[in-house]
Formats: structure tokens, sequence, C-alpha cells
């Protein structure tokens, strides 16, 4: 949502006393926010789900559900898992700043509270959230495969080119696979090739924001070993060899130094395997054995 035109954005204050609401509200509205007020994490989840704000501060101690709670059931809400969340904690309380952080906190501001420092941070968040807002936008846009997934491997969010490749390997519970747990600790330097059936998907690490790890998701083909080619399409293991290495493009000339033939030998086995295969160009013999 991120504001309406009139609005800087929308910020909920959860908190349960009375002094901290007050000044946090005035110094808000004098910036120019739209503000809602909670008094209890209860209270706050109800009107989050109602409205969903654009930034979240919320009071880690408090009583019933405290914020560590509170922030836990933002993030596993899919209407609100992407709104970041600063806590407001004790200047000694590192503990809590430690926890707030591993629920999903993007920061922390410190009791007594600033109220320019809360408004700096909340500014520098809200950025950041347009700025991921639009970069998804023109993702979508230009049909890159892109993913955000966070720790528990939930995709919070995807392209519609992501959409396509990854939906047989998310679960019903939206979750991806056991197999792509590793995406959660690529470094931006790293790739994770991960193989299946019919293509290997390469992921890449973008950023780490509140909702989770970014990932830019490439598609690789693969090409069944020679032995499963000649089961499936009852070829010889020579007729095998050469469509393999015609599924990964190679012209009969490379054909034949890999295999060690002439290539005339492999115009023969090319015949036969159109033949068996029922086509009558090469692009349609690799797209058979890669399994399209």
């Amino acid at each position: 949502m991120l504001g309406s035109p009139q609005s800087a954005g929308v910020v909920l204050i959860v908190d349960d006393v009375p002094e901290n609401l007050a000044m946090l509200h005035d110094a808000l509205i004098g910036a120019d926010y739209t503000v809602l007020i909670a008094t209890g994490g209860e209270l706050a989840l109800e009107r989050a789900g109602r409205l969903p704000p654009d930034l979240i501060l919320l009071d880690a101690l408090m009583p019933g559900i405290d914020g560590f709670e509170t922030c836990r059931a933002f993030k596993s809400a899919a209407e609100t898992q992407h709104i970041p969340v600063i806590f407001m904690t004790g200047l000694q309380e590192t503990q809590h700043i430690l926890r707030g952080f591993e629920v999903g906190g993007v920061d922390y501001v410190t009791k007594p509270i600033k109220p320019h420092e809360v408004l700096a941070r909340i500014a520098s968040h809200l950025k950041r959230a347009r700025d991921m807002e639009q970069i998804q936008l023109a993702l979508d846009a230009v049909g890159r495969a892109v993913i955000t997934v966070n720790e528990d491997r939930v995709v919070s969010w995807q392209t519609p080119a992501a959409q396509t490749w990854l939906s047989p390997h998310i679960e019903s519970d939206g979750c991806l696979l056991d197999a792509f747990q590793a995406c959660l600790t690529l470094s931006e330097a790293q790739s994770l090739k991960v193989r299946t059936a019919k293509t290997n998907l390469i992921f890449r690490r973008l950023v780490g924001d509140a909702r989770g790890i970014t990932l830019l998701v490439s598609l690789q083909s693969t090409v069944p070993d020679p032995a499963v080619l000649q089961a499936n399409f009852a070829l010889t293991g020579r007729e095998a060899d050469v469509l393999y290495w015609i599924a990964y493009g190679k012209t009969n000339r490379d054909i034949a130094d890999i295999i060690g033939m002439s290539p005339r030998t492999v115009d023969k086995h090319l015949e036969h395997i159109f033949a068996k295969l029922g086509v009558e160009t090469r692009t349609a013999a690799a797209s058979i054995a890669l399994g399209r």
C-alpha cells in the first residue's frame, strides 16, 4: 500500500504506555504520516489485518502477547509478512534486540524514545520498501524469474516466470521443497544448482530484507544420460550417444570428433534417430530428448 498520495505512509504504533503513544502519534502526524494505534498485540494483529500499514513500531515488552510473539504472527500472515517492523526496547536489553531480529524485525530504537531518531529510521525503511516494490514491478514487466523466500522456505513473492518454473516444487503450504533449503544461506557471490527431472534450476541471491531473501532463478535444461535415451526410445548405443550430443546443440562434425567416428556415420545415425522418433529436424529430436 505504502500510503496514500496525501500521506507519507501509514504507520502502526503498538505500545501499552499512553505517554509513548501520544508522543509518537504527535511526531508522526507532524511528519505527514497516517497513524494507527494499538495498545496490545491482539489489537495490533486485528488492526493490521483490516488495514495493513506500511511500517510497524512495536514495543518489545507488553502484557498478554508480547512484541516478539506479535511480530512472529505478523511474519506468518501473508498480508502482513512483508511489512517492516521496528522494535522499541530498553537501552540495556541486548537479548531483546537480538530476539527482535530473530523473529523478523528490521531495526530497533531504544527507550527513552527520541522522536527525531524514530522518524529517521521510519523514513529509511519506507524508502527501502518502496524501492523494493518498484524493483518487483520492473521484474514482473521484463519477465525475469525472481522469488522472495523467508527463513521457513515460504515463498512470499514471485514473478510470473518464477511461478511457472517453480510451481511443481512448491508444497501446498507455500514452502519450497527441502532440496532448496541451501538457497537460504547463499551469499551474493554464490549460486546454487538444483537438478530436477527435466531441468537445472540455478539460484542467485539478489538481496535480503524484511520480506526474506530475494533470489534470481534461471533455467538450464538437462539431457538424460545416453543409457536412458537408449532405453526410452529403442535406440542403439551409438544412436543414443548421437542424440545426447544433438540435444546439447553440437554439430555433426563436433559429434564425430567427440565420439570418434566420421561425420558421414553421424549423418546415418541421425537418419535412424529421426525415423525412430518420428521427427524431421534436429530441433525436434533435441526437444524430445529434453522431455519437452
